[in-house]
């Protein structure tokens, strides 16, 4: 079985290939312009007539043309035969007839009582067409069309064309070029994607190859509804046909699976709903293969559940999708508008589709549920796009807030290993020295007056290796002394006075601007510190003509610093190493000043951010936490 679909598909695809790159164009130049047939006359053919010889032209023939064609086939017959004339096709030099819609399965032309063409087929797909060469005749000739049909319709639903036999041969395909090409297109994009969905995730891959099964089987779909895959592929009819019910079977369980995962299986009974009809599915697909294996012995059972029973799951899921859309798209779900959007245009199409069908007696050939199932799988296809844009981009910033963290980390465990370190330096060095301290006192009391000096000498050093451990210390824990309210424009104009000339001296600018009675609680001294080394970074990275400035103002319950300059920049790597110790941008910096800074504005339950471009600037964006100024007498405000 698997063989006779590899050998349809390959054949099918020759022919496309062939009937696209090869086949001829229409002639340049006709010998007459074509004429259209729209008017003839039928006679119905009864169950029990088998005869195939051409009625009398006395017989009971009624009248029909283009406009009003007779397709229902009464009680009793079992097809009809159709009469026209011809009007002389001398002018051509191959004429030819052309047919490009009508009902049949058994297909018999003759010309006068001369049989000329004939058709049949034993699969039950009665959409056809009729092409054939007529010959030349410079006299009005009467022509028979014998057709024969199992169901209830049968007849030419188009006018009969007459024209050069090549200009014909060409519209004849070309007209159905287009739903071949296109169902081609949407079943080789799916596999494509089925290929590629070995590259997804898993929660991915399922929606991803739900939505394949849907490519593919409408795909199927357009290819197996074309005449001309039944014409040229005639051996193959049943195989054909056996495929647009397994395609269909196939098709509405993959879509609601896929709509289930828009929706997240948010809606309980919709599941439940996809499972039932995904069970049922599976029956039908059980009973389409005791129906073909039977020889189609229990063709009224197989009506009753492929057709009358699965019609209505098929509308009720229809409408169940579309409430739910709708429902969903007014809580501001931009995946279910776009949803909502496919499935009404498929469902507004296939409902124009079949009330045109039922208005003109079955003669209408459905063609719009094409466009509606086009872009139902164009919105399916930008929800998924959609969702997996907004995966990656959950995975990048997560993959971001994971490389923040362990850098964050990384740096906790370096500041408690220097803190550990500091302290111990600090526990295990101090006494000795204020021990030591204290008997050089003793002994200077003791000396004379020459020596005592010597004394004093050796106390200072020893005093100012106990400031260095001190200072040592608050490069891993910054302790502030004594936590008072801080107004904020106070404390940058006493930094600005002090940075003015220093950056002066390197030939830059400090402008400073600074929203009044911002109030935040901190030390001033630590504060002094930490915007300074800041301010002596910015100074050291501009040149001649640079500018720094310092901008306060109070931004969503925070005060905060912006300490810009037009300097060198950094680069990316170098922002994130900002405040590891022993990494500076600078040829004889150690990078502990950033360190502190960065531990100060911490411990002032303060965040500081960093904006940088390489040869543009840099600007620190420093926030702490303001205070309320309703709530700030002036007797707490520190000086």
């Amino acid at each position: 079985m698997k063989s006779v679909y590899w050998l349809t598909a390959l054949k099918f695809l020759a022919i496309i290939i062939s009937l696209f790159a090869f086949y001829p164009l229409p002639a340049n130049a006709a010998a007459s312009h074509p004429i259209q047939i729209r008017e003839w006359q039928v006679m119905w053919i009864e169950k029990e007539d088998l005869s195939d010889k051409v009625p009398s032209i006395d017989g009971k023939w009624e009248e029909f043309s283009a406009d009003k064609p007779e397709t229902v086939v009464p009680e009793g017959a079992s097809g009809m035969w159709v009469h026209l004339i011809v009007p002389p096709t001398a002018d051509w030099q191959r004429p030819g007839m052309l047919a490009d819609r009508l009902y049949g399965l058994e297909l018999s032309v003759y010309q006068g009582n001369r049989l000329v063409f004939e058709s049949r087929r034993d699969f039950g797909f009665d959409l056809n067409k009729l092409l054939l060469p007529i010959g030349q005749f410079s006299e009005p000739q009467d022509f028979y069309i014998r057709i024969i049909t199992t169901s209830d319709r049968a007849g030419l639903i188009s006018a009969i064309r007459i024209d050069d036999f090549e200009t014909l041969s060409h519209r004849f395909v070309n007209k159905e070029l287009p739903d071949l090409l296109l169902g081609t297109s949407i079943a080789f994009l799916a596999l494509i994607m089925f290929i590629c969905s070995g590259y997804l995730q898993r929660r991915q891959r399922r929606s991803w190859i739900s939505l394949c099964l849907i490519a593919l089987t409408t795909g199927t779909l357009i290819i197996v509804y074309c005449p001309l895959t039944y014409i040229y592929l005639k051996e193959y009819g049943d195989v054909l046909l056996l495929l647009f019910d397994v395609s269909l079977f196939v098709l509405f369980p993959s879509l609601n699976y896929y709509i289930d995962q828009v929706f997240d299986g948010q809606f309980r009974f919709f599941t439940k709903f996809r499972n039932f009809q995904a069970g049922y599915s599976a029956v039908c697909l059980v009973g389409l293969f005791i129906y073909a294996t039977s020889i189609h012995r229990y063709y009224d059972l197989f009506y009753l559940l492929s057709n009358v029973i699965m019609g209505v799951l098929i509308l009720t899921q229809l409408l169940l999708i579309i409430v739910l859309s709708i429902l969903n798209a007014l809580k501001g779900n931009k995946d279910s508008v776009i949803l909502s959007g496919g499935i009404l245009s498929l469902a507004l199409s296939g409902t124009v589709d079949l009330t045109l069908y039922y208005l003109s007696d079955k003669r209408y050939v459905l063609f719009l549920w094409k466009l509606g199932v086009v872009i139902m799988i164009v919105t399916l296809v930008i929800i998924l796009a959609r969702r997996i844009s907004a995966d990656y981009a959950k995975l990048v910033t997560y993959s971001k807030e994971l490389e923040l963290y362990n850098r964050s980390l990384q740096r906790t465990e370096k500041m408690k290993i220097i803190s550990d370190l500091a302290a111990s330096v600090a526990h295990e060095v101090r006494n000795p020295l204020q021990v030591t301290r204290g008997f050089l006192q003793l002994l200077a009391g003791r000396t004379d007056e020459k020596s005592k000096p010597y004394f004093d000498l050796a106390v200072n050093e020893l005093d100012r290796a106990s400031d260095i451990i001190t200072d040592f210390l608050t490069f891993a824990k910054p302790e502030m002394d004594k936590i008072a309210l801080l107004n904020l424009s106070k404390e940058i104009r006493k930094i600005e006075a002090m940075m003015i000339p220093l950056a002066a001296m390197h030939g830059g600018v400090l402008v400073c601007h600074t929203q009044e009675n911002l109030y935040f609680h901190g030390n001033s001294s630590k504060l002094k510190q930490a915007l300074i080394n800041i301010i002596k970074n910015s100074i050291e990275a501009i040149g001649k003509e640079g500018l720094i400035e310092i901008k306060a103002a109070s931004e969503e319950g925070d005060a905060v610093i912006r300490i810009s300059d037009n300097g060198e920049g950094m680069d990316e790597e170098q922002i994130v190493n900002l405040g590891v110790p022993y990494f500076s941008t600078k040829t004889k910096g150690t990078g502990l000043g950033m360190m502190v800074t960065f531990r100060i504005i911490e411990v002032m339950k303060g965040t500081i951010k960093i904006h940088s471009t390489k040869g543009k600037g840099t600007e620190f964006l420093i926030r702490f936490p303001l205070v309320v100024k309703d709530k700030v007498l002036p007797d707490d405000v520190g000086a």
